[in-house]
């Protein structure tokens, strides 16, 4: 095969193949980035927690609920809050 001649379908290189970006990285720098991108998923997923949460208080605050001081799940509040908008669209159409 010469330099400019293009490889056969098929043929492989012999030797390791090298993926990535060159180096190969230290154990203790491996380290520190698995631990900086966990924290940072981690966060992430609270900060994602803590909008899903304020989304289902305020969603809570508008439902009809009995008694007042009763807090639904969350479940609870997905599920009230279908079947409420479903019996407000029924009590629309037969107006």
């Amino acid at each position: 095969r010469t330099a400019l001649a293009p490889r056969e379908a098929g043929t492989r290189r012999k030797g390791k193949a090298r993926r990535g970006r060159g180096k190969a990285r230290s154990e203790g720098l491996l380290s520190k980035q698995k631990r900086s991108r966990r924290m940072k998923a981690n966060d992430r997923e609270r900060n994602r927690m803590h909008h899903l949460n304020s989304a289902l208080d305020a969603l809570r605050s508008v439902l009809p609920t009995f008694p007042d001081d009763a807090k639904l799940t969350k479940i609870e509040t997905l599920r009230f809050a279908h079947n409420y908008i479903w019996a407000l669209t029924q009590s629309l159409r037969l107006a």
